[in-house]
């Protein structure tokens, strides 16, 4: 097998996917059989600015050369061969966002990230004049808030994009972006490959009420759809990714794409009735609709799949980076004890002790908020963690209570869904760090939505390997392939899945504890309100008690 996956590297019998996480710059390199060959990564961390969450561009590109130096020495390592170039390439990134650059290509302002939540006042205007729900972190509310604030940069824009529209653009020089990053920029016209223009020309009125003269449509992306060309790699681009000189240009790319779109593509979750979760320092649900929704909901946003099929999206702001932070503590007490315990281990001794944990969290109640919450009408977050004077604070029930933080604000909007709307699923994939301990998230995810959940290896290399899977699918398919046969007929052939049952008692659990964070999200409120950021840490600092 090292054998025929050395001759497909050195013949460029090979695809790589690079995505730019929020924690984790991602490469992974696919063989003629769609399997791994080698990864690379580099780990990287969002900012709080100014009171926005930003990355800098100098470290997107040394992130980008870190990770793909990294898989040339992984191919080395693995398979005695040196890394001398690939036969297709893609750029996925965390979705949505702000970026916005003038003639020149100059960057106008720090990039907004999906994670800010500032955008209040242009998303109920844009919601209500657009019929539809613009969610805070699409580029568009951002456009919109920048316009209502008066910035001045708002008048020289040229070109606006996302992180992976950006990065595809320095490598190719084409300003394109795929189908379903697009839609998160602004809405897409049902049934076809392209932005609303009825919406766009409203739009730009609006704009010219608050001041602004804006031609939306010609500062945005233009749209392609998986397995449409997106252009080559340039010598320039080759550079930027590869210092060293072994990548060379000419190697053909995918359209770039969002994490929610390879996320799709990496758990087969493309076609009507299917979905997925992905759970990350975010955690959102994708649910590709077989039919219209009755109205626009606050809770859901309106996006679509790599290939332009309609998906109704959940997406909550914090995942399980709070749970990371609680894992971190215990590790440091573990370590002070004298005991060495990788991160791996303290997981998976926290996780399983969960599920000891009272069915209900024990009258316990967390809240994930690092940042704000859109869904809970929550501008910024507040981590907390508060229970009743008669709850037992045991070791189980206080991870199942913040396992259950995690998936609550996501349980929120899969009501609106489910319920409110009766879309009906037939499997739901769930992938991501939270679901790594096996039988745990995984369980509480069934509960929280009372359907069944598979997990599987089919994902283990998430939205990286999903974005090298569309790059080899624009390379290499038939022209009347679609990519729900492609993936079901050549990629996931042999996959391999586990799935848990709602187990009843779990999902009544759920529900008394929803119950309950529901009942104290004012308590959260108030501490956004009466907790400031920043406040003094030191003790030098602190006011001493009288």
């Amino acid at each position: 097998m090292t054998t025929d996956a050395a001759t497909a590297i050195t013949a460029g019998r090979t695809a790589l996917g690079i995505e730019l996480g929020s924690t984790r710059i991602k490469a992974v390199l696919i063989g003629p059989d769609h399997a791994p060959l080698a990864v690379g990564s580099h780990d990287w961390e969002n900012q709080l600015v100014d009171r926005l969450w930003t990355y800098s561009l100098d470290t997107v590109w040394s992130g980008l050369q870190r990770s793909v130096a990294a898989l040339a020495e992984d191919v080395r390592r693995r398979h005695g061969v040196e890394l001398a170039g690939v036969g297709a390439l893609g750029v996925s990134a965390m979705m949505h966002g702000y970026l916005a650059f003038d003639a020149d290509g100059g960057l106008l302002t720090p990039f907004r990230t999906w994670r800010n939540t500032n955008t209040g006042r242009a998303v109920e205007r844009l919601s209500a004049e657009l019929g539809q729900n613009i969610p805070h972190r699409w580029s568009v509310a951002h456009l919109y808030q920048a316009v209502l604030d008066g910035e001045e940069h708002v008048g020289r824009i040229d070109h606006l994009t996302t992180l992976a529209g950006y990065v595809h653009w320095q490598l190719t020089g084409r300003k394109v972006l795929g189908i379903g990053d697009a839609s998160g920029m602004f809405p897409i016209a049902a049934g076809t490959a392209g932005y609303d223009t009825a919406m766009l020309a409203r739009f730009d009125q609006l704009a010219a009420e608050a001041g602004a003269e804006l031609e939306l449509a010609a500062l945005l992306p233009a749209v392609a759809v998986a397995g449409e060309p997106a252009g080559t790699l340039t010598e320039a681009g080759a550079r930027l990714l590869d210092p060293t000189g072994w990548l060379q240009p000419g190697v053909p790319l995918c359209p770039p794409e969002g994490d929610a779109g390879t996320g799709m593509v990496a758990t087969n979750s493309v076609a009507p009735r299917t979905g997925n979760v992905s759970a990350g320092t975010s955690i959102f649900a994708m649910v590709v609709l077989e039919r219209e929704l009755s109205r626009a909901h606050r809770e859901l946003d309106l996006v679509t799949t790599p290939a332009g099929d309609p998906v109704a999206m959940v997406h909550c702001n914090n995942g399980a980076s709070e749970l990371d932070a609680w894992a971190g503590l215990f590790g440091q007490f573990a370590r002070a004890l004298g005991a060495e315990a990788d991160s791996a281990t303290v997981f998976r001794t926290l996780f399983t002790a969960a599920l000891d944990g009272a069915g209900d969290g024990g009258g316990m109640l967390a809240y994930n908020y690092l940042s704000g919450e859109p869904i809970t009408k929550l501008e910024e977050g507040r981590p907390l963690f508060l229970r009743s004077p008669d709850s037992p604070l045991d070791l189980g029930s206080f991870m199942r209570t913040h396992l259950y933080s995690s998936l609550a604000t996501l349980r929120i909007g899969m009501d609106v869904l489910q319920k409110a709307e009766g879309v009906r699923l037939d499997r739901m994939f769930a992938h991501g760090g939270l679901f790594k301990t096996e039988g745990v998230a995984q369980r509480f995810l069934a509960a929280a939505i009372d359907t069944p959940v598979s997990v599987g290896d089919v994902a283990a290399e998430g939205g990286a390997w999903g974005i090298a899977v569309l790059a080899a699918f624009a390379a290499g398919r038939s022209p009347e392939q679609g990519l729900a046969d492609y993936l079901d007929g050549t990629v996931f052939t042999d996959a391999s899945l586990q799935t848990a049952e709602p187990d009843p008692a779990d999902v009544a659990g759920f529900d008394a504890f929803m119950q309950r964070y529901l009942a104290g999200l004012p308590v959260e409120r108030a501490a956004v309100e009466h907790v400031a950021v920043g406040a003094p840490t030191t003790p030098e600092s602190q006011e001493q008690p009288a």
